[in-house]
């Protein structure tokens, strides 16, 4: 390398420090790109930055050019190249000049020199493609150039091709010869159907035009092949306003006939989504290339109809797609959703139907990002959403420094974020948000997002509809403040309502989004109860008396209500302060009402709600002779005093009693009752040599106090702890404030206690490997029908005894509420045993005939689950059967007829887990009480909306989580 350089250059590269700085970053270009650190690479871009030649370059381009680039430093007159050399390497001029020559005859002497290239010049593009050289480079003076080798500018070409368009320089375009785009000979070379164009970059709101999987083609072969054998007439030429158009089908008549074959088709918006993910991929297209399926009179047909393809089919491949019609309906009814929904967000706002707000709606309900969004702003946000998709890996949605112009949301697939200095810091997946930042901040983007995997579909959200959905928000937001601080924090939510006349009035309701807990109260008093008992209670009330015990519990909230019962009014004449007080108090009763009409299974043992009613029953009574309206209040009162002290079931409602005044029947009085903290629990606990005490207990014991009567009876020293062992052998130690273990402990785990130190030596019972002989014998003398309808009556009352409360103490922590959760966690372990019993008898049957026969059975009492909307024991069931033990024995599955594993699949697609449940939620929707619901995905979504979203900000309880 050569320091003798003019002074214009030094003056160009050095900076303050002098010399020792200028070696510095160039020794950092001079190591292999795979030995540089990330100081090096700090090093160099700190200079090259500062460069002027460099001012062009993009900052995402330059970081990379620092990653590949080598410092090159060339005296006058060096030829870099010849006319005619395959090329090797890409460069960009930092000082100096080079001249460019060309001759036509390849004679010296008929050289031409065409022009000079000098600082931030970059040529030698012609790399990609391996042709030769078009013209000779030779340097004019001392010249110092950047300079990357062709296997490095590919990969720096691919990944960047729209930010070096503007800084490459053709030489063949310099000396007037007809030269390629490097994109299309790229695209060309490669073959690869998913390179775009650089002159033709694709709308991101558009479809992808790609290669259609060869699922899907194959599924438009069996459509047409069945279409064309069981209902030919679909198929035909048709005229229209005096033009005839060939082979062609009508949208109505093709959705017709998908509800026809398909059982999986459940309403006419499905049979839409499932045409719609064919014409997506152009296997079936609009005559005249629309990209939407309309249930419509619109002609449609099939791609090999649109390329007069011979419609001769022979009689095998007439049969193999008759066997393959339901695997095929099957596959699209899964990729139905996400076609639909891609359809609904490719139309413009303002083309969207109600219905189709509401479904995207519904998807935004299971998003992640969107989890702690109010009800009002995902509805605004339905309107205003765009979809964007990108096909290639790589691809940079925006960079580190650039303006923010959206908000996006990931629906498929991944991103990583790349910070400058830093490289890859993180990656988002499907259901994350990013680009929020620089919108709310009106600042420059933080970061880079490069597409981390092909095929990437976005929600996105542009950046005047975020600001104006953000104006909105803080416009409908109403604060009450009490001493400069907010305590209530309503949302205005317009409700028009139609007049006799017709006309539409605007009116406004308020939700309650956050406040203190005594604020919400009193806000629910003045506006969400009556003084007259309504049939149908208020939603946001209801909220309220399902989750008080996270922010109010019972000894805070009973207080508060009495104290509010004997609120007086010292303003207004007597009668107004008389009706006031007597609204006031009606309020106040009936709210108790509704209270205990929503959560009598938890307050029919509660203590402190027994204190309290007490009181408020000889408040009223002293109130009688002021206020005698307060009569029929009072009966309320009593008739719940009566109730909680009787002896009658605690699903029994003590206000419908009054009401139907109807003894409790004799089936109520056996149906199972709720298991409370007072009952007693007899258990066993083992020592390491499986000798063992019964303890007799309250369902509330703790840890410790398990461990006390264990010691005592046992005779065992100190330092004990309490562990459940599984019969794998794993164990979990329990905590001291535990309460109700015994409720939780696995199908075969058991009790042990044992010294802290001698843990270790804890191994599991003889028993607890599980039977060792099936109940065949007894199960093929049972019809499915009828163990069907036994377990649902069974799991009906268990899922009865389960109240909301539990599903709060769980995902919050039952410690956080010294309360017990043994009825949910009987239901929770009931799904474990119907999944295991399924999976153990199967194992069991050795006979392979009776194996077939008993996995029939298997199928048809899960129809039968499901048909009596059991889906607890359907899933159970089907996961059973779905398990490895059990999916890996093929010569049963063989066997098994073909009604059987098209029952089965179906059932498979109910459970799909994709796009987080998303069938199993649809179809949910559709059906009417009574359900017994997939307990452990209601667990997952409670648990995934407390940790998404916190409880308290501001000190004010966030309302909206628990509504």
């Amino acid at each position: 390398m050569n320091d003798d350089r003019p002074d214009s250059v030094v003056n160009t590269l050095r900076q303050p420090e002098g010399v020792t700085m200028v070696s510095e970053w160039i020794s950092c270009l001079d190591k292999r790109p795979c030995d540089r650190t990330g100081e090096d690479l700090d090093v160099i871009y700190s200079k090259l930055k500062d460069i002027r030649v460099f001012e062009k370059f993009h900052p995402l381009l330059l970081q990379q050019i620092c990653y590949y680039g080598y410092y090159e430093d060339l005296e006058k007159g060096v030829t870099l190249f010849r006319q005619g050399d395959i090329g090797t390497n890409w460069y960009t001029v930092l000082s100096g000049s080079l001249e460019v020559q060309i001759s036509e005859t390849g004679r010296a002497q008929d050289t031409v020199t065409l022009c000079t290239l000098g600082p931030g010049t970059s040529f030698g593009e012609s790399i990609l493609t391996n042709r030769p050289r078009h013209a000779t480079v030779i340097t004019s003076d001392y010249t110092e150039l950047i300079r990357i080798e062709q296997k490095d500018f590919k990969i720096l070409w691919e990944r960047n091709k729209q930010l070096m368009e503007g800084v490459i320089t053709p030489i063949a375009a310099l000396a007037g010869l007809p030269h390629t785009q490097p994109s299309e000979n790229v695209q060309r070379q490669s073959g690869s159907q998913n390179s775009t164009k650089s002159e033709d970059i694709p709308n991101p709101a558009t479809p992808i035009i790609m290669v259609p999987s060869e699922k899907l083609v194959r599924a438009g072969h069996v459509l047409r092949t069945v279409l064309l054998t069981r209902a030919p007439h679909m198929i035909r030429d048709r005229k229209f306003h005096l033009r005839t158009y060939r082979r062609c089908m009508v949208g109505t008549e093709m959705v017709d006939w998908l509800l026809q074959q398909s059982s999986l088709a459940h309403s006419r918006n499905q049979a839409i989504g499932m045409w719609q993910a064919l014409v997506e991929e152009g296997i079936v297209v609009h005559v005249c290339h629309e990209h939407q399926f309309k249930d419509k009179y619109l002609f449609y047909r099939f791609h090999d109809d649109d390329q007069g393809v011979n419609t001769v089919l022979s009689t095998a491949d007439k049969k193999e797609c008759e066997e393959e019609l339901q695997d095929t309906l099957l596959m699209l009814a899964q990729t139905g959703p996400d076609a639909m929904m891609r359809m609904i967000l490719r139309k413009l706002p303002h083309e969207r139907t109600v219905e189709d707000l509401e479904i995207i709606y519904e998807e935004l309900l299971h998003i992640k990002a969107l989890s702690h969004l109010s009800t009002m702003v995902k509805r605004e946000l339905a309107s205003v959403l765009l979809f964007e998709s990108h096909a290639k890996a790589g691809t940079v949605l925006f960079n580190q420094g650039d303006e923010g112009k959206s908000w996006y949301i990931i629906l498929k697939g991944s991103v990583n974020i790349v910070i400058y200095g830093k490289g890859v810091v993180c990656t988002l997946h499907e259901g994350d948000d990013f680009g929020k930042l620089a919108l709310v901040n009106d600042a420059p983007r933080a970061a880079t997002i490069v597409l981390r995997e092909d095929n990437c579909h976005f929600l996105r959200v542009e950046k005047d509809d975020f600001n104006r959905i953000l104006r909105d928000v803080e416009a409908n937001t109403v604060r009450l403040k009490e001493h400069g601080q907010d305590v209530l924090i309503l949302e205005k939510i317009p409700t028009n309502t139609q007049a006799a006349d017709g006309t539409v009035q605007a009116h406004y309701k308020y939700s309650v989004m956050a406040g203190t807990p005594e604020k919400m109260l009193e806000h629910l008093l003045e506006t969400r109860v009556d003084s007259k008992v309504e049939e149908d209670s208020d939603a946001v009330l209801e909220d309220f008396l399902l989750t008080h015990v996270i922010f109010m519990p019972t000894n805070h909230l009973c207080p508060m209500l009495l104290s509010h019962y004997h609120a007086e009014v010292s303003q207004g004449s007597d009668q107004e302060a008389l009706d006031y007080t007597l609204t006031h108090k009606k309020c106040v009763l009936h709210f108790v009402q509704e209270w205990v009409n929503i959560a009598s299974l938890a307050l029919k043992g509660d203590v402190t709600f027994g204190a309290f009613l007490e009181e408020l029953h000889n408040s009223i009574l002293d109130d009688l002779s002021t206020y005698p309206s307060l009569r029929e209040d009072l009966d309320a009162v009593e008739n719940i005093l009566e109730w909680k002290e009787s002896e009658s079931p605690a699903h029994e409602k003590p206000l419908a009693k009054k009401k139907n005044q109807n003894k409790t029947p004799p089936e109520e009085k056996r149906r199972r009752q709720p298991i409370k903290p007072t009952d007693e629990n007899i258990f066993k606990v083992y020592c390491a040599d499986h000798t063992y005490s019964t303890l007799r207990l309250p369902m509330d014991s703790t840890v410790q106090e398990i461990v006390y009567h264990a010691r005592d009876k046992l005779c065992l020293g100190d330092d004990l702890v309490l562990c459940e062992v599984k019969s794998t052998g794993e164990r979990r130690v329990f905590k001291e404030n535990d309460m109700c273990i015994t409720s939780g402990l696995g199908i075969n785990s058991r009790l042990f206690i044992t010294p802290r130190e001698h843990l270790d030596a804890l191994t599991p019972l003889p028993e607890q490997d599980g039977p060792s002989l099936g109940s065949l014998s007894t199960l093929e003398l049972m019809s499915s029908k009828e163990m069907a309808y036994h377990m649902t009556v069974y799991e009906w009352e268990l899922f009865s005894c389960v109240h909301e409360f539990e599903l709060i103490y769980q995902v919050f922590g039952r410690y956080k509420f010294k309360k017990i959760t043994a009825n949910l966690d009987l239901f929770l372990r009931r799904f474990n045993e119907v999944q295991y019993w399924v999976v153990t008898e199967m194992v069991l049957t050795t006979n392979l005939s009776k194996r077939v026969s008993l996995l029939r059975k298997f199928v048809k009492l899960a129809a039968y689950c499901k048909q009596h909307q059991n889906l607890n024991s359907f899933f159970a069931i089907v996961m059973g059967l779905s398990n490895i033990a059990v999916s890996r024995l093929s010569q049963t599955w063989e066997k098994l007829p073909g009604k059987f594993k098209k029952m089965f699949a179906d059932f498979e697609t109910l459970m799909d887990p994709s796009r987080n449940h998303r069938v199993y939620r649809l179809s949910i929707t559709k059906m009417s009480p009574p359900i017994i619901p997939f307990m452990p995905l209601l667990m997952k979504d409670m648990t995934f909306t407390h940790e998404g979203n916190k409880t308290y900000f501001d000190g004010l309880v966030n309302f909206e989580k628990t509504t």
